[in-house]
Formats: C-alpha cells, sequence, structure tokens
C-alpha cells in the first residue's frame, strides 16, 4: 500500500505542492491535530473565495470532501485535455509547440502520477519532437513506455532499431502464421482458396493495419520494417513476406500517405500491379505500363530491381502472372501464332522470371535482370501449346463417326523434353505446374492422368509447395467421382503423393484434409490401404495426428455398425473385425 501512496504522489514535492507524506509529518509533530488539519486544508484547497463558504453546506449534504475534489479536479484535467489539444492546432507552429514544451516541463516530473499521466502524455502526444531526456526517461520506464501513445513511441523507435524490432516481431510471425493456416484449412474448395480475398480485403488484415499504424508517416521506420522483410525473406525464403512487402505500400498508398508513397520507388509499379492482382489477369494496357516501369530503370539505379524482384516474388503476383501465361497460350493456340512473336507473353515470361529470381538476386546483390532461356519459348512452351491441341483433337475425334477401327484412344506418353524442362527450369516448372491446375479444374482427367508423373521430380520441388498443394487438392474436388476408380487412386495417391509423404511433413498433410473431404468418393478397398500407408509414425508432427485422428473418426462413422450386419443383441464383449452372419 505504501508504494501504491508513493505512486499517487509521485512528484509533487519537486513543484512545492503538499502531498501525503507532507500531512502525516504535520500531524506526527503537532499537539492539537485538528486544528493542524483545518491548516493544511487551507492552504492546499481550491484557493477560491466564493467557495469558503460553499463547502460547509456540501457538508450537510454529507458529501464527502474527496468526492467533491475529485469531481472538480476530473473536471478540470478534461478541460487541460481539450486545451491541449486545442494549442496543438492554433496560432503559427514555433508558438504552438514552444507552449506545448514549456507545459511539459512544467508537468513531466508528475507523470507518474495516475491522475496527472493523461495530460503529460497528451501534450508529448502532440509534440512533433519531444526531448531526448524525456524519450529517454520515458524508454526506460516499462510502464510509461507502454502507457504513451504511438506519436511517441515513434519518436523513441526511429532511434531504436533493436526495440523496434521487438515491437515489429511477433506481428510478423502472425502474419506467416495467418497464411500458412489459411494454406492447410481443412475447408477445400475450388471457389474459395488462398487467392479469392483481394489485395484491398486483404490490406484490412490485423497485421498490415497495425504495422500502417506504427509506421505513421515514418519514412525512417518504414524503411526499417522492409529491412526486417529482407532480413527475413533471405533468411527463410519464405514467400509471404513478399507479399507483406506488397501489401504495406499499397495499405499506406490507400491512406494516401505521400510521405513515403513518393519516396518508395516501386509505388506506381505495385498500384498497377495491384490492379492486375484484384482482376486475375494483365491486360494489354498494364502490361504495357508494367514494361515501362521495367524498361525505365535507369543506369545506377539498378538497386529497386532487387526492390520489384521482391514486389513480383509475392505469391498472388505469380498466381496472377502464371494464369494471364497460361490464357495467353490457349489464345495464342487459336490465332496460329507460335510463343514468340507474342510481345504480351514475353513481358510476363519476363515477370515472372524476375519475381522467381528475387531470392538470388537480394542474397548475391547483383542486380540485373535474369537470362531469359530461349529454349523456354522455342521449345516448352510451344509442348504445352501441343498439350493444348491433342485435348482439341481428341475431343473431335469422339465425336466422330466411329469407324472399324474403333474409338482413338487419349495420348498417354509425354514427351520426356516436358519432364527434363519440370525438373531443370524454374519458370518452366511453374507454368507447367499452372497448365496442371488448369487441366484439373477443367475436370479434363485424361490430361491430368498423362502429365501427373512429371511431377515426382520438379524444380527445387515445387510440385509439393504449400501453394500449388493447396491449390491442386480444391481443383481435384471437380474431379470427385474419379476418386471411385481404383486407377484415377493408384495414379494420384500411389504415383504422386505417397512418394513424398514420408519426407515431407506438408505433403502428409495436405493428402489428409484432401481425404477428408471426399473419403466417401474412394473406394473402400483403396481407402483401406491408404488408412494404413498415411498411419502417423514417431517423427510426424502433432498437426499430421490431429488429421489423422480426425480421418479416423470419420471413416469409424461410416462403417455399418455390427449390430445392424449381425442382427444379434450386441453383447459387451469386443466383436470380430469381420462381422460374420450369426448362425441361428
Amino acid at each position: 500500500a505504501g508504494l501504491g501512496q508513493a505512486a499517487m504522489y509521485a512528484g509533487l514535492q519537486e513543484l512545492g505542492v503538499a502531498n501525503g507524506e507532507d500531512l502525516k509529518e504535520t500531524l506526527t509533530n503537532c499537539t492539537e491535530p485538528l486544528k493542524a488539519i483545518e491548516q493544511f486544508q487551507t492552504e492546499n484547497g481550491v484557493l477560491l473565495p466564493s467557495l469558503q463558504s460553499a463547502l460547509p453546506f456540501l457538508d450537510l449534504h454529507g458529501t464527502p470532501r474527496l468526492e467533491f475534489h475529485q469531481s472538480v479536479f476530473d473536471e478540470l484535467r478534461e478541460k487541460l485535455l481539450e486545451r491541449v489539444s486545442a494549442i496543438a492546432l492554433e496560432g503559427k507552429v514555433e508558438e504552438r509547440y514552444k507552449k506545448l514544451e514549456d507545459l511539459l516541463e512544467k508537468s513531466f516530473s508528475l507523470v507518474k502520477m495516475p491522475s496527472i499521466q493523461p495530460v503529460v502524455m497528451c501534450v508529448m502526444k502532440h509534440l512533433p519532437k519531444v526531448p531526448e531526456k524525456k524519450l529517454k526517461l520515458v524508454m526506460a520506464d516499462k510502464d510509461l513506455y507502454k502507457a504513451c501513445a504511438v506519436e511517441v513511441k515513434r519518436q523513441i523507435w526511429q532511434d531504436n532499431q533493436a526495440l523496434f524490432g521487438d515491437e515489429v516481431s511477433p506481428l510478423l510471425k502472425q502474419y506467416i502464421l495467418e497464411k500458412e493456416n489459411i494454406l492447410f484449412s481443412n475447408d477445400i474448395s475450388v471457389l474459395h482458396n488462398f487467392f479469392s480475398p483481394s489485395p484491398k480485403t486483404r490490406r484490412q488484415g490485423e497485421v498490415v493495419q497495425k504495422l500502417t499504424q506504427m509506421i505513421g508517416k515514418n519514412v525512417k521506420l518504414y524503411d526499417m520494417v522492409l529491412q526486417f522483410l529482407r532480413t527475413l525473406f533471405l533468411r527463410t525464403r519464405n514467400v509471404h513476406y513478399c507479399t507483406l512487402r506488397a501489401e504495406l505500400l499499397m495499405s499506406l498508398h490507400d491512406l494516401e500517405i505521400s510521405e513515403i508513397c513518393t519516396v518508395d520507388p516501386c509505388h506506381k509499379f505495385t498500384w498497377c500491379l495491384d490492379a492486375c492482382i484484384r482482376e486475375k489477369f494483365v491486360d494489354n494496357k498494364r502490361a504495357r505500363e508494367l514494361q515501362g516501369f521495367l524498361d525505365g530503370v535507369k543506369k545506377g539505379q539498378e538497386q529497386v530491381l532487387g526492390d520489384l524482384s521482391m514486389i513480383l516474388c509475392d505469391p498472388f503476383a505469380i498466381n496472377t502472372l502464371a494464369l494471364s501465361t497460361i490464357r495467353h497460350l490457349q489464345d495464342l493456340v487459336g490465332q496460329d501464332t507460335l510463343p514468340r512473336e507474342s510481345p504480351d507473353l514475353l513481358l510476363l515470361l519476363r515477370m515472372l522470371s524476375l519475381g522467381q529470381g528475387a531470392w538470388d538476386m537480394i542474397d548475391s546483390q547483383v542486380f540485373k535482370e535474369p537470362k531469359m532461356e530461349a529454349e523456354l519459348i522455342t521449345k516448352f512452351l510451344p509442348m504445352l501449346m501441343s498439350f493444348v491441341v491433342d485435348d482439341h483433337t481428341f475431343n473431335v475425334d469422339q465425336k466422330l463417326p466411329s469407324e472399324e477401327k474403333g474409338p482413338i484412344p487419349y495420348p498417354s506418353a509425354i514427351p520426356e523434353a516436358f519432364t527434363k524442362f519440370l525438373q531443370e527450369n524454374r519458370i518452366a516448372c511453374e507454368i507447367g505446374l499452372y497448365y496442371i491446375l488448369h487441366i484439373t479444374k477443367q475436370r479434363n482427367k485424361n490430361a491430368f492422368l498423362r502429365l501427373l508423373p512429371a511431377l515426382v521430380e520438379t524444380f527445387s520441388d515445387l510440385a509439393f509447395s504449400d501453394i500449388f498443394l493447396h491449390l491442386l487438392t480444391g481443383n481435384l474436388t471437380l474431379l470427385g467421382d474419379e476418386f471411385a476408380l481404383e486407377e484415377f487412386c493408384t495414379s494420384l495417391f500411389d504415383g504422386f503423393f505417397l512418394t513424398a509423404c514420408s519426407r515431407k511433413e506438408n505433403v502428409h498433410r495436405h493428402v489428409l484434409r484432401l481425404l477428408l473431404h471426399l473419403h466417401h468418393k474412394v473406394a473402400p478397398a483403396k481407402l483401406e490401404s491408404l488408412q494404413k500407408a498415411l498411419e502417423p509414425t514417431k517423427q510426424s508432427g502433432e498437426a499430421v495426428k490431429e488429421l489423422y485422428n480426425q480421418l479416423t473418426e470419420k471413416l469409424e462413422l461410416r462403417k455399418p455398425s455390427p449390430a445392424e450386419v449381425t442382427e444379434t443383441p450386441s453383447m459387451e464383449l469386443p466383436l470380430p473385425a469381420v462381422p460374420t452372419p450369426a448362425s441361428r
């Protein structure tokens, strides 16, 4: 209690105002306590002559003096807070800040007094530059630091990167966790997936909003956050940091914070790309605009390519560029045009290549656009176009009246070069995977089964990355009825998923997610062998065990109960696994 009292009166003595300690001392050393109290009240009460006669009137009504003084105090504090906010807006800039600085000087010694603290904090909040000494005192005291406004904290942070890092770090962790939770969500749907929310909706997320608020208009803090994101991206290769880089800039853009937007050289490029991401397509007009930015990087300013590559490495950007590429390829088939003759397509590849090269560029600090391999354009993309043609030909053949030679089978062989490209060329692999997502979404089972074997070994295991598996599992729900067929399940599970389950925990999780969603469609014999194959090992993480238990529970519920099968009264004894008809 002594400590609490001390805090209540903290700093009054320095201002020559009597406090509880003084009253205690007076009473300890006096002969007539009542007189001493009266004198203390007169000296320290509200000094208004008209009040002296009114106080006894309150006494008659049984209103304690404390209650009266408290209400006067609260009223005065509100008035003072209003006045401080008003001073911060009136008169010449130098004068108003001079007034506030004087007020801070007078009141700062009371900053630990709970009843006065809001006033001191309010004065500091309105000062664009709080004196260094005061900032240091605030920083050194945990409670004061916690209590001060974000405007004051910004002034502390801009010269204390480590402290700012401590504040930002949990938010970045939370952000990555939120992204992973969406990718591993139990809701599997082709309509609502990782890429469904619009950029504007994503920027309303808690982390982006908090970071935007912490940065305010402070370029130095913005640069620090970007530095944190670059460092973490380098350390972890986690592409969600690239998303946050773009979202943060666009969140400041939404608030029209020109102090920051005008100094970020990526602003206009990101703004244009953001519009493409919103439409999930890069149209010709925007393509030319984006190309203008890339061609406009001047000599000596190549470092901006590092930032642009990070913006393009955002999965939402890659998704938009890859979807646009697939659409362009289909159009080219209809126009009888080769990929190398389409400038729009070449620009998409250039941007994909810049995005995919982000990590290497930032790591090596060599800022130049990656070289595009000619074979990607002259061999790989025409090969994808030939797959589109195969589908058209097959569909036409199916409709022709069949002659004696019987129906023409779907081409099952994959060109060796396709598999090789997926293994050795990152851009080819990315486009190849998006082509496979595209045919799955079209419910094209034949094309899917034909190309699936090429996914077992891909460039840096891209076919087993979370984003691809998240999208693939969603699209596979459209082929739900095929899961009843042994051949389809063997190709998909044994031929693809199970090849990586034991070495990649994330693949194990995605297969279990898929089965939780589609188990009722899978042939029973296949389901049983899958259940065995997917059983968690000692090394499996909690998430896998949890999903496996959910699946087991669902399958238990589906089994017909022994009582139904045998029609015998149920006994307490455990029944055999395969119920036998009871002999009567």
